[in-house]
């Protein structure tokens, strides 16, 4: 299956998805880790998103189909993915259209104050991607990754003004992409101020009510 997740920064895409990868083996796309890797590496492209992530801003498209591109072409992604972060854009969504067919894209919703909460809380692992929050889901040891031990980081773009200004950005940009799958009969919208693992349960079931997930 081929799935679009769309929603404000800080929703839980990351968390369905990888909640969805780990049961169903689906790769999970984030252009978000993605970019984090390139600026973590430094690489000439990493320097180029850099100055756009930490301002809270949408990094270009011709950047951002590059790289998505290039990531659907790998073997694992044949049978199916996960987008968590793209399209963003009317032009970044023609240009999916152009490399592959999706079957359903999840409209993720909740109230502002509902995701600052969430994100401003959140702790994340540098070294394996395992996500933890200070109230909801705290390390064993505070600071440390319960996996792998490593040092656990607050990334500049989860401090609460930073994720306002990313909120604000996605709303006024957003709509035309939302509007653009809705005509296309595929757009499917949740609540995301549930718990993860109802989100997730909702997910599967309109999946197999359309006939994306079998059994």
């Amino acid at each position: 299956m081929k799935l679009v997740f769309i929603g404000p920064p800080g929703i839980g895409k990351g968390t369905y998805a990888k909640m969805l990868n780990q049961k169903y083996g689906i790769p999970h796309i984030s252009t978000g880790d993605i970019f984090r890797e390139e600026i973590s590496k430094g690489t000439e492209l990493g320097m180029k998103i850099k100055q756009y992530v930490e301002k809270g801003l949408l990094v270009p498209d011709e950047i951002v189909v590059e790289v998505v591109k290039s990531v659907l072409q790998r073997p694992e992604c044949r049978k199916g993915f996960i987008l968590d972060g793209f399209p963003r854009t009317i032009k970044q969504a023609e240009a999916l259209d152009q490399i592959t067919t999706i079957d359903a894209v999840f409209l993720f919703e909740a109230p502002v104050e509902v995701i600052i909460e969430r994100v401003s809380g959140r702790l994340i692992c540098p070294n394996c991607g395992a996500i933890y929050n200070i109230k909801w889901k705290p390390p064993k040891v505070p600071g440390i990754c319960d996996v792998c031990g490593h040092k656990l980081i607050r990334r500049k773009d989860d401090e609460p003004e930073v994720v306002r200004t990313r909120y604000q950005v996605y709303k006024q940009t957003f709509q035309p992409v939302i509007e653009y799958y809705r005509r296309k009969g595929i757009l499917i919208e949740i609540d995301s101020s549930r718990d993860a693992t109802i989100v997730v349960a909702d997910i599967e079931r309109i999946l197999r009510e359309k006939g994306i997930l079998k059994g």
